[in-house]
């Protein structure tokens, strides 16, 4: 379980520290499925925590009950299937960092923050596969998503508790709709090729034989 903030060292006791998520990762062998209820933190806590996941040779189930955000989604993108309670959010942005100096020393933080943003965009990408100029726009402008929202951009894989039938519902409605669209279609085409009016005054053909017979004679 991850719940609290990201950290390389622990100072309050609730912090998630790389060397303690090892130890806890590996104390057992097998698929496993992480909690993860996290405001995020360091970003270099977190990119260890990332690629520690994505190096473990089982299955990976992310379940996100309260919060995912920051470097915390960061993580949550190394799951093999991400679960988002109904009620849980995501969030991404930016990083961040604290500078002091002279315009050199200004320079060179903003390179490195530039070099971090590409490479949290690189995990954000693996796992949605959405364009990188679209996750920078979102993380530009700091994005919260509920559960909803993060299946939609498939920064998740499920909602949570959702009942399976919503699926069946779903496929059902499709088909209705299909049919809807084609009664239409059907419909619009008979209006506009109406079927031939039967000419009027038509005389039988048996009638006409026999007025055939009498011009003869």
């Amino acid at each position: 379980m991850m719940d609290g903030p990201i950290s390389n060292d622990t100072w309050w006791g609730d912090e998630v520290t790389p060397r303690a998520f090892r130890d806890e990762l590996y104390a057992e062998e097998g698929p496993i499925t992480l909690w993860i209820n996290s405001p995020g933190g360091d970003v270099f806590a977190a990119a260890q925590i990332y690629t520690m996941l994505m190096d473990y040779p089982h299955d990976i189930t992310v379940k996100i009950d309260g919060i995912a955000a920051s470097a915390a989604s960061v993580i949550a993108m190394a799951g093999t299937k991400v679960c988002m309670s109904p009620v849980a959010m995501m969030m991404i942005h930016n990083p961040s960092t604290i500078a002091m100096g002279d315009a050199a020393d200004f320079k060179e933080a903003i390179a490195m923050l530039q070099e971090v943003k590409e490479s949290i965009i690189n995990a954000y990408e693996t796992k949605t596969l959405m364009a990188r100029d679209k996750i920078s726009r979102m993380m530009d402008n700091t994005t919260w998503m509920n559960a909803k929202k993060a299946l939609e951009l498939k920064f998740c894989d499920e909602i949570l508790f959702a009942p399976a039938q919503l699926e069946e519902e779903g496929a059902a409605a499709s088909a209705f709709s299909m049919k809807v669209v084609n009664s239409a279609f059907i419909n619009k085409f008979i209006q506009a090729h109406p079927k031939p009016e039967e000419p009027k005054n038509t005389v039988p053909a048996d009638q006409l034989m026999k007025r055939l017979e009498l011009l003869k004679h």
